[in-house]
Protein backbone atom coordinates (compact mmCIF):
# COMPACT_ATOMS: atom_id res chain seq x y z
CA UNK A 1 0.00 0.00 0.00
CA UNK A 2 1.52 3.81 -1.04
CA UNK A 3 1.05 6.63 0.30
CA UNK A 4 -0.61 7.62 -2.49
CA UNK A 5 -3.81 4.35 -2.41
CA UNK A 6 -4.80 4.60 1.12
CA UNK A 7 -8.07 2.29 2.12
CA UNK A 8 -11.17 3.86 2.65
CA UNK A 9 -12.17 4.98 6.27
CA UNK A 10 -15.75 5.66 7.45
CA UNK A 11 -16.52 8.97 9.17
CA UNK A 12 -17.09 8.07 12.72
CA UNK A 13 -18.09 10.28 15.31
CA UNK A 14 -16.82 11.13 18.73
CA UNK A 15 -20.69 11.28 20.31
CA UNK A 16 -24.00 9.18 19.33
CA UNK A 17 -25.50 9.67 15.84
CA UNK A 18 -24.86 11.85 13.39
CA UNK A 19 -26.63 15.77 14.40
CA UNK A 20 -28.96 16.84 12.27
CA UNK A 21 -27.60 19.11 9.73
CA UNK A 22 -28.25 23.03 9.17
CA UNK A 23 -30.61 24.20 6.42
CA UNK A 24 -28.29 27.16 5.42
CA UNK A 25 -28.32 27.20 1.75
CA UNK A 26 -25.03 29.15 1.48
CA UNK A 27 -22.35 30.10 3.08
CA UNK A 28 -23.69 33.22 4.19
CA UNK A 29 -26.21 32.44 5.50
CA UNK A 30 -24.25 29.87 7.45
CA UNK A 31 -21.97 33.00 8.92
CA UNK A 32 -25.39 34.44 9.93
CA UNK A 33 -26.77 31.06 11.54
CA UNK A 34 -23.25 30.56 12.98
CA UNK A 35 -23.30 34.28 14.11
CA UNK A 36 -27.23 33.64 15.99
CA UNK A 37 -25.88 30.40 17.39
CA UNK A 38 -26.21 29.18 21.24
CA UNK A 39 -25.76 25.68 20.96
CA UNK A 40 -22.87 25.76 23.87
CA UNK A 41 -21.51 27.71 26.60
CA UNK A 42 -18.84 28.86 23.83
CA UNK A 43 -21.07 31.59 22.93
CA UNK A 44 -21.17 33.04 26.17
CA UNK A 45 -17.62 34.67 26.39
CA UNK A 46 -16.86 35.26 22.33
CA UNK A 47 -16.05 38.50 21.05
CA UNK A 48 -16.54 37.39 17.39
CA UNK A 49 -17.75 33.94 15.70
CA UNK A 50 -15.14 33.04 13.25
CA UNK A 51 -16.40 30.60 10.49
CA UNK A 52 -13.57 31.00 7.70
CA UNK A 53 -10.97 32.38 5.54
CA UNK A 54 -9.89 31.71 2.19
CA UNK A 55 -11.13 30.59 -1.26
CA UNK A 56 -14.83 29.20 -1.07
CA UNK A 57 -14.05 27.50 -4.32
CA UNK A 58 -10.74 26.07 -3.81
CA UNK A 59 -10.30 22.45 -3.71
CA UNK A 60 -8.51 22.04 -0.18
CA UNK A 61 -10.01 22.67 3.28
CA UNK A 62 -7.93 23.31 6.09
CA UNK A 63 -10.03 22.09 9.48
CA UNK A 64 -7.88 23.53 12.46
CA UNK A 65 -9.10 23.19 16.33
CA UNK A 66 -10.50 26.52 17.24
CA UNK A 67 -10.23 30.17 17.71
CA UNK A 68 -7.42 31.99 19.58
CA UNK A 69 -7.10 35.63 20.93
CA UNK A 70 -6.05 37.05 17.55
CA UNK A 71 -8.97 35.01 15.53
CA UNK A 72 -11.55 35.82 18.09
CA UNK A 73 -10.56 39.68 17.83
CA UNK A 74 -10.32 39.75 14.53
CA UNK A 75 -13.18 36.75 13.42
CA UNK A 76 -10.71 35.10 10.90
CA UNK A 77 -9.36 31.60 11.52
CA UNK A 78 -5.85 31.03 11.72
CA UNK A 79 -4.36 34.73 12.02
CA UNK A 80 -1.66 34.31 14.78
CA UNK A 81 1.48 33.33 15.06
CA UNK A 82 0.22 29.37 13.98
CA UNK A 83 -1.80 30.58 10.81
CA UNK A 84 1.29 32.90 9.76
CA UNK A 85 3.08 29.61 9.85
CA UNK A 86 0.12 27.70 8.31
CA UNK A 87 0.28 30.20 5.65
CA UNK A 88 4.24 29.91 4.91
CA UNK A 89 4.08 26.36 4.97
CA UNK A 90 1.15 26.09 2.12
CA UNK A 91 3.20 28.75 0.15
CA UNK A 92 6.02 26.13 0.26
CA UNK A 93 4.45 23.79 -1.71
CA UNK A 94 2.83 26.47 -4.06
CA UNK A 95 -0.47 26.82 -2.27
CA UNK A 96 -1.49 30.09 -1.84
CA UNK A 97 -3.93 30.22 1.66
CA UNK A 98 -6.32 32.64 0.20
CA UNK A 99 -6.48 31.61 -3.32
CA UNK A 100 -5.56 27.54 -2.91
CA UNK A 101 -7.50 26.85 -0.17
CA UNK A 102 -10.71 27.16 2.72
CA UNK A 103 -9.70 27.68 6.52
CA UNK A 104 -11.76 27.38 9.02
CA UNK A 105 -12.14 24.84 12.45
CA UNK A 106 -14.14 22.10 14.20
CA UNK A 107 -15.63 24.90 16.55
CA UNK A 108 -16.98 28.46 15.75
CA UNK A 109 -15.87 30.57 18.95
CA UNK A 110 -12.70 30.59 21.33
CA UNK A 111 -12.50 28.54 24.08
CA UNK A 112 -11.69 30.14 27.23
CA UNK A 113 -7.64 30.09 28.00
CA UNK A 114 -7.42 28.97 24.44
CA UNK A 115 -8.04 25.50 26.18
CA UNK A 116 -8.74 22.52 23.45
CA UNK A 117 -12.49 22.10 22.84
CA UNK A 118 -14.38 19.56 24.61
CA UNK A 119 -15.85 16.65 22.96
CA UNK A 120 -19.59 18.37 23.90
CA UNK A 121 -18.28 21.73 22.19
CA UNK A 122 -17.21 19.77 18.70
CA UNK A 123 -20.54 17.91 19.00
CA UNK A 124 -22.54 21.28 19.49
CA UNK A 125 -20.62 22.50 16.40
CA UNK A 126 -21.14 19.57 14.52
CA UNK A 127 -23.55 21.09 12.09
CA UNK A 128 -22.14 23.42 11.27
CA UNK A 129 -19.22 22.34 9.70
CA UNK A 130 -20.77 19.27 8.20
CA UNK A 131 -22.58 21.61 6.12
CA UNK A 132 -19.50 23.75 5.55
CA UNK A 133 -17.95 20.94 3.91
CA UNK A 134 -21.03 20.01 1.62
CA UNK A 135 -21.44 24.16 0.51
CA UNK A 136 -17.54 24.37 -0.38
CA UNK A 137 -17.29 20.88 -1.43
CA UNK A 138 -13.40 20.19 -1.48
CA UNK A 139 -11.68 17.07 -2.81
CA UNK A 140 -9.01 17.22 -0.33
CA UNK A 141 -8.89 17.93 3.45
CA UNK A 142 -6.34 18.67 6.39
CA UNK A 143 -7.01 17.95 9.73
CA UNK A 144 -4.46 20.10 11.32
CA UNK A 145 -4.15 18.50 15.03
CA UNK A 146 -5.61 16.58 17.31
CA UNK A 147 -9.06 18.23 17.96
CA UNK A 148 -9.66 18.35 14.08
CA UNK A 149 -8.70 14.56 13.59
CA UNK A 150 -11.34 14.00 16.68
CA UNK A 151 -13.94 16.31 15.47
CA UNK A 152 -13.74 14.82 11.82
CA UNK A 153 -12.95 11.22 11.98
CA UNK A 154 -14.06 10.68 16.17
CA UNK A 155 -10.38 9.18 16.67
CA UNK A 156 -8.84 10.37 19.80
CA UNK A 157 -5.09 10.76 20.08
CA UNK A 158 -2.78 9.21 17.88
CA UNK A 159 -1.97 12.56 15.90
CA UNK A 160 1.76 11.66 15.82
CA UNK A 161 1.40 8.39 14.57
CA UNK A 162 -1.47 9.15 11.95
CA UNK A 163 -0.18 12.23 10.50
CA UNK A 164 0.71 11.98 6.37
CA UNK A 165 -1.84 8.94 6.29
CA UNK A 166 -4.63 9.38 3.58
CA UNK A 167 -7.95 8.17 4.42
CA UNK A 168 -10.90 8.36 1.79
CA UNK A 169 -14.14 9.52 3.06
CA UNK A 170 -17.36 6.85 2.65
CA UNK A 171 -20.10 8.56 4.51
CA UNK A 172 -21.56 11.82 4.12
CA UNK A 173 -20.77 14.89 4.16
CA UNK A 174 -17.09 13.13 3.79
CA UNK A 175 -17.76 10.70 0.74
CA UNK A 176 -15.53 10.34 -2.12
CA UNK A 177 -12.95 12.88 -0.26
CA UNK A 178 -9.85 12.73 0.26
CA UNK A 179 -8.71 13.58 4.02
CA UNK A 180 -5.21 13.72 5.83
CA UNK A 181 -4.04 14.56 9.36
CA UNK A 182 -1.22 16.86 10.08
CA UNK A 183 0.64 18.50 12.68
CA UNK A 184 -1.08 21.70 13.95
CA UNK A 185 1.22 24.52 13.41
CA UNK A 186 1.05 25.32 17.18
CA UNK A 187 2.80 22.18 17.92
CA UNK A 188 5.20 23.09 15.56
CA UNK A 189 6.19 26.38 16.90
CA UNK A 190 7.03 24.78 20.10
CA UNK A 191 9.22 21.98 18.13
CA UNK A 192 11.00 24.68 15.50
CA UNK A 193 14.18 22.42 14.53
CA UNK A 194 13.84 21.51 10.97
CA UNK A 195 16.48 18.69 11.00
CA UNK A 196 15.52 15.59 9.37
CA UNK A 197 12.93 13.41 11.22
CA UNK A 198 11.94 16.71 13.00
CA UNK A 199 7.83 17.61 13.54
CA UNK A 200 8.40 20.80 11.21
CA UNK A 201 10.24 18.12 8.27
CA UNK A 202 7.92 15.49 8.34
CA UNK A 203 5.04 18.16 8.08
CA UNK A 204 6.83 19.63 4.72
CA UNK A 205 6.84 16.19 3.59
CA UNK A 206 3.04 15.39 4.19
CA UNK A 207 2.33 18.55 2.69
CA UNK A 208 4.43 18.04 -0.64
CA UNK A 209 2.06 14.95 -0.47
CA UNK A 210 -0.77 17.02 -0.30
CA UNK A 211 0.54 19.25 -3.36
CA UNK A 212 1.03 15.85 -5.13
CA UNK A 213 -2.51 14.52 -4.54
CA UNK A 214 -4.11 17.96 -5.76
CA UNK A 215 -2.09 17.60 -8.61
CA UNK A 216 -2.70 14.46 -9.94
CA UNK A 217 -6.49 15.45 -8.95
CA UNK A 218 -6.57 18.59 -11.60
CA UNK A 219 -5.06 16.34 -14.45
CA UNK A 220 -6.97 15.80 -17.42
CA UNK A 221 -8.28 11.93 -17.55
CA UNK A 222 -6.92 10.99 -20.74
CA UNK A 223 -9.52 9.88 -23.64
CA UNK A 224 -10.41 6.14 -23.80
CA UNK A 225 -8.96 4.42 -26.73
Amino acid sequence: MTAMDPPSLPLQLPLGEASPGPIAADLGQLGDDCRRCRRCGLADGRTHVVVSRGNPAARLMVIGEGPGAQEDATGQPFVGRAGQLLDQMLASVAIDSNRDAYICNVVKCRPPGNRKPTALEIEACRPWLEQQIRLVDPAVILLAGASALEGVLGIKGGITRLRGQWRRGEREPLAGRWLMPILHPSYLLRNPSRQQGSPKWLTWHDLQDVRRRLDQLEEPRQPVS
